[in-house]
């Protein structure tokens, strides 16, 4: 039995591991849903051809907000401008660069209140896919459990186990709530 039991309790781990990875891509991927402020997290993720090879942004210049509407990005190396407008133009940000030979520096608009509620549909959609991967993980575990209640570990256990991981799954899913809560109010604050 205690075997059984260490089994559920390493896969259990291992499920709790996938949450907390659900979680940062959904802070990950918040943090590139602009709220009408400067903010460097918007280019996070941003590849830029450095001598032929995709290099992130912030490994070819450093990356600054002079003010709430402006992002500042100096390159290391001055050939680099160009690489940065065409990075910036693909990843079709909505932004247009501004290259004055020195510095690439992205002026943010600001938001209509029908491109607000775009936003917050857009977190919302993101927050409903880490639900739903959180809840294929909570499902996984489940059968898991069930498996080895018909190998023979005791079904009071299994069930205890099944009500440790539902408690889980709510306290994630309330913190996903409260991110997009975050998220939302960010957006819609002129």
């Amino acid at each position: 039995m205690s075997l059984l039991l260490e089994e559920i309790d390493e896969h259990f781990t291992q499920t709790v591991e996938h949450f907390d990875k659900a979680m940062e891509h959904l802070a990950f991927e918040l943090n590139k849903i602009r709220a009408g402020k400067a903010s460097p997290a918007m280019l996070d993720g941003l590849m830029v051809e450095y001598y032929g090879s995709p290099t992130p942004l912030t490994q070819v210049a450093n990356i600054s907000t002079p003010d709430a509407r402006t992002i500042s990005i100096q390159p290391w190396e001055k050939k680099m401008l160009g690489a940065i407008e065409k990075a910036i133009f693909e990843a079709n940000m909505g932004i247009t660069p501004m290259n004055d030979g020195e510095v690439v520096r992205l002026t943010i608009p600001q938001m209509s209140e029908e491109r607000r509620q775009m936003m917050v549909k857009q977190a919302k959609h993101a927050a409903e896919e880490s639900r739903v991967g959180i809840r294929a993980h909570r499902h996984k575990m489940m059968d898991f459990i069930k498996k080895k209640v018909k190998e023979g570990f005791p079904e009071d256990l299994g069930k205890r186990k099944e009500e440790e991981v539902q408690k889980t799954i709510d306290s994630y899913m309330t913190k996903i709530e409260k991110m997009i809560e975050v998220k939302e109010k960010d957006i819609m604050t002129v």
